[in-house]
């Protein structure tokens, strides 16, 4: 049980330290970082709960959505890649910061469950009466009472993602872009040119 107590202290602890680093910190790929360590401590918060499905979409869905938002914040700020490539050796010490916390955490949640039981212990009370797991119960109260909001919150992210989209797909000189319209109405004829070569002679871009 003192296992349990201390890992329950630690993650709550870093989840609120980064949570303060998230908006403190001036980089927004230390940002980034200390972002993903709050989502993974409060994932311990769940396991240890006995919410392991809401663990698990909090890292799969969060932490997933949190790549793709440093995707498109470098793909509207037109950062310098190479200039990213430079100075990637100045992050590795915070990384390797948050990686070891993060490993340190989830080794002790595992501990914990398995000393202790902690997500067999606390999953009962979650569980309904009909003797399912907290992940059917939770699918079932999703798509039962509350499918209305479910489906409003899909059209808010649809929304959301199309509007990325149209910000990203700015017209820049130089670049060429796709004509959808083109390359579906391609034919055998107009997709594919027979180029006659002489013997001896190459060709010519």
């Amino acid at each position: 049980m003192a296992l349990q107590a201390i890992a329950f202290y630690l993650l709550a602890f870093v989840t609120i330290a980064a949570g303060l680093l998230v908006v403190s910190a001036k980089n927004p790929v230390h940002s980034v970082l200390f972002l993903i360590t709050a989502f993974f401590s409060a994932a311990g918060l769940f396991v240890l709960l006995g919410a392991e499905f809401l663990a698990m979409l909090l890292i799969v869905v969060y932490v997933g959505a949190v790549a793709v938002l440093f995707l498109f914040v470098v793909m509207m700020l037109d950062i310098d890649f190479e200039a990213l490539r430079d100075g990637f050796a100045q992050y590795l010490p915070i990384g390797g910061l948050v990686g070891g916390i993060l490993t340190i955490e989830m080794i002790m949640v595992a501990v914990s469950v398995a000393t202790n039981g902690a997500a067999a212990k606390n999953a009962a009370p979650l569980a309904s009466p009909g003797g399912v797991s907290n992940t059917e119960a939770i699918g079932r109260v999703l798509y039962t009472d509350y499918i209305f909001f479910f489906q409003a919150a899909g059209l808010v992210l649809l929304v959301a993602m199309i509007g990325a989209i149209v910000l990203t797909l700015r017209h820049k000189p130089g670049v060429k872009r796709q004509d959808i319209g083109k390359q579906v109405a391609r034919t055998p004829k107009t997709g594919m040119e027979l180029v006659q070569i002489k013997p001896g002679e190459g060709i010519s871009e």
